[in-house]
């Protein structure tokens, strides 16, 4: 069992050797989906991360995870509070764009 203290000397270690830790979390929120889901609502729901970057992590698009947030009863927070979450939208609109057109033409 891991015990507390391992996770203060996480945060330790990664001030000084930040590509180690980041690298280990990476590799972790990757292959336990249950894990990534958790820490990205949980960003989101203490506005750390808008619903498109939530949806960019999730690896779904916006559309299907606002979808699944409203059947699970987590609040949405739609629409943009800055100039960087406003990019952060259109580029994500673009990307989904570019993969429908890719879509249409494959069939």
């Amino acid at each position: 069992m891991v015990q507390a203290w391992t996770y203060d000397q996480l945060i330790k270690v990664r001030q000084y050797r930040p590509e180690l830790v980041d690298q280990v979390i990476e590799e972790l929120l990757h292959r336990q989906a249950e894990l990534r889901w958790l820490v990205v609502v949980g960003a989101y729901l203490d506005e750390e991360i808008n619903l498109g970057k939530a949806a960019e992590l999730l690896e779904v698009h916006r559309l299907e995870l606002q979808a699944q947030f409203q059947e699970q009863g987590i609040p949405l927070r739609l629409g943009v509070d800055t100039m960087e979450e406003a990019s952060a939208e259109m580029a994500a609109i673009r990307q989904w764009n570019i993969a429908a057109e890719a879509h249409g033409a494959g069939q």
